[in-house]
């Protein structure tokens, strides 16, 4: 999938959208997020460890999703990751001002 494709979804289903490089082999260490994400790999290789399936890696032009509070880690590939990630929080965990 390109990039502007997948931003104008984003956009379109109410995703904030932003951009993240990870440096060579760097690993974000098992974690859950208080959102769901959408994920475009830019460049580059990204390895998912995800508590619901199995390991995967993802190259440029691949996207997946991660609903929000799935345990996972994630680890660039030798050459490092970029991607544009979509993050919305699900309406039952927003909070009221």
């Amino acid at each position: 999938m390109d990039r502007a494709t997948f931003e104008a979804a984003l956009t379109r289903d109410g995703f904030e959208i932003v951009s993240v490089a990870m440096k060579p082999d760097a690993t974000n260490p098992e974690h859950v997020h208080p959102f769901d994400a959408r994920l475009l790999v830019v460049e580059g290789t990204m390895t998912i460890d995800r508590e619901d399936a199995a390991r995967r890696s993802y190259n440029a032009g691949e996207t997946f999703e991660m609903p929000v509070g799935t345990r996972h880690s994630e680890t660039a590939g030798p050459a490092g990751a970029t991607y544009v990630a979509g993050r919305r929080v699900p309406a039952n965990r927003q909070t009221v001002a």
